[in-house]
């Protein structure tokens, strides 16, 4: 079975889409290593992600630019399974999977489509529900060098949450762009 991963890239100060999903600041990205980008989609047979990023996506279609006009610059072919409590308004959508569940539902389905392939949650939203239920196994980050101010932030839980992360790998074909993996730092459980 292959691995549950939260991927994005974010700014320096911590926002993976400006004000409204604004994704235009990508283009301050450091262009990854050649074919990097492919390699990473070649792994993900299945998105998940939430409503209001699929909104926006769909509302700044003329905007986007090749590279966040689809997934992994349009490297990626899958299932994308969009969580939504409104799945009949997305029926008329062939590309996209609209479902009304849980994480811990949604994550079961594209397991089973996925079979050794990886899960690929796109969305701070979901990825934090993820992370409540400990579905997470892996946390792919990568650094654009640029301040938004505004937006969504990579984790936002009002009042707290601490999650513990350890380094897995540093991306060294990447290194402008400071890619990491990570892995959640499982606390053992007190011994009796």
């Amino acid at each position: 079975m292959g691995k549950v991963a939260w991927g994005f890239t974010a700014s320096i100060d911590g926002f993976i889409a400006g004000p409204d999903h604004d994704m235009s600041w990508l283009s301050a990205s450091e262009p990854n290593a050649e074919g990097t980008t492919e390699d990473m989609a070649s792994k993900v047979a299945v998105i998940i992600s939430g409503r209001r990023g699929y909104d926006a996506a769909k509302a700044q279609a003329d905007e986007r630019d090749e590279l966040t006009s689809e997934a992994y610059g349009g490297a990626w072919s899958g299932t994308e399974i969009i969580l939504t409590h409104r799945p009949e308004e997305l029926a008329g959508d062939a590309s996209v999977t609209a479902m009304n569940c849980t994480i811990t539902e949604a994550v079961e389905q594209a397991q089973q489509i996925a079979g050794d392939r990886d899960i690929q949650i796109i969305s701070s939203d979901i990825a934090r529900q993820a992370l409540e239920v400990d579905l997470i196994d892996e946390l792919q980050v990568y650094v654009a060098p640029v301040f938004l101010g505004d937006g969504t932030r990579i984790f936002d839980v009002p009042g707290g949450r601490r999650v513990d992360w350890e380094l897995a790998t540093i991306d060294t074909a990447n290194a402008r762009s400071f890619g990491r993996t990570y892995r959640p730092k499982r606390l053992s459980p007190p011994a009796d």
